[in-house]
């Protein structure tokens, strides 16, 4: 196995890179009266890490699943390497799935599990003692290749369905979940894991969850999923430093987001008008006009608590409130700010200090950011 990574082109344009390895074009898929799919259009290249985020119902899984030929589109186009896989059943795609469940045979030992697909393509005794050495490695689990699935733990059964689809070396692996139904730390252990596995074989991932954190921590790209349809795909990074909707913002980690009117143009920066705001503004996205109603956002740990009597720096963004609620959280102290309007911003302070110092329920407070992190989202009614 060699350690091709993930190179992204110049200036990370995501169109950019070659080969695709999954192509989907215009696809939809209905059940009954209800639409899964609606008209989606997506592109995942060769070595990509790539995850699928939305909530339950959203059709992150229904998409997988006609990926993988369990299900077909109503409508579209899903391409394999450039070759439209419509209509082509599942063991004629060059594609393995992971489930949350695992899939293990019980009656079989961890090495005959991995080995059972193998078998099954008829490859010679030596090839497939070879080849599941191979990936019996790759997943740390040779000590353990004569137990059965009941005497592992369930972060070593997941290893072991990996080691299994990733065996009969396919073009892409799809993983449906897979670390749904470990715990919290066991879950982390596992992205790591998974992280180094993709890294190591080059083989691209397509990971469907739900959880937002597991997307932002394994992913090379991200497609934020909802009701069908696509709302941004991105790096990491992108999606939640520069959400592009009011679902996204909202979806992938906490944010504040703040309906306003736009009230000038001071520069490269738009002034925004919002009940209570000393002042608010931002750099536009995308064309503005007077008048013009729009939401912002920023990430909480963006916002800067002072006391009353204390200025922010010059040109950050600024609201007068005072202190609802202090939650400690361990490694921060999450303070929601009453402010005018009827809205609340919440900030999040590190605790480098002590945890009584920023402010307490019922103090008069100023909030504060750097405007560079307020992102414009678009309509305040979207």
């Amino acid at each position: 196995m060699t350690d091709r990574g993930f190179l992204p082109a110049e200036g990370r344009a995501p169109d950019t890179y070659a080969p695709v390895a999954v192509g989907l074009h215009g696809v939809t898929k209905r059940f009954a009266d209800q639409t899964a799919v609606d008209d989606l259009t997506l592109r995942v290249h060769e070595g990509e890490f790539f995850s699928v985020l939305g909530p339950s119902g959203c059709g992150k899984t229904t998409l997988l699943r006609m990926v993988a030929g369990f299900e077909h589109p109503g409508a579209g186009r899903i391409e394999l390497d450039g070759v439209d896989m419509v209509g082509v059943p599942p063991y004629r795609r060059d594609v393995n799935t992971v489930f949350q469940s695992y899939a293990l045979f019980p009656h079989l030992s961890v090495w005959d599990n991995v080995a059972y697909g193998l078998k099954r393509k008829g490859l010679d005794r030596a090839a497939v003692r070879a080849r599941v050495g191979e990936h019996l490695d790759l997943v740390r689990l040779t000590p353990y290749a004569r137990r059965r699935p009941a005497q592992l733990s369930g972060g070593q059964q997941q290893r072991v369905a990996i080691a299994r689809a990733l065996a009969a070396g396919p073009r892409l692996l799809l993983l449906d979940e897979p670390l749904g139904a470990l715990d919290a730390v066991l879950r982390k252990e596992l992205q790591m894991e998974l992280m180094r596995i993709q890294r190591e074989v080059g083989t691209t991932f397509l990971y469907v969850t739900h959880d937002q954190e597991e997307a932002l921590v394994l992913s090379h790209r991200v497609a934020v999923m909802n009701a069908g349809r696509l709302e941004q795909v991105g790096y990491p990074e992108d999606v939640y430093e520069r959400p592009a909707t009011r679902f996204v913002a909202g979806f992938i980690g906490t944010s504040n987001i703040l309906d306003a009117t736009v009230s000038g143009v001071d520069g490269p920066w738009v002034e925004l008008a919002a009940p209570g705001v000393t002042r608010l503004r931002a750099r536009p996205g995308a064309a503005v006009a007077h008048g013009q109603r729009v939401a912002a956002t920023v990430r909480p740990e963006k916002v800067h608590l002072y006391d009353a009597a204390t200025r922010a720096p010059a040109g950050w963004c600024e609201f007068a409130g005072s202190v609802r609620d202090v939650v400690y959280t361990g490694s921060s102290t999450q303070y929601v700010v009453d402010v005018p309007g009827g809205d609340a911003l919440v900030a999040f302070v590190q605790n480098t200090r002590r945890v009584d110092d920023a402010g307490s329920p019922g103090q008069s407070v100023r909030v504060a950011w750097d405007p560079e992190f307020t992102v414009l989202l678009g309509s305040a009614d979207e």
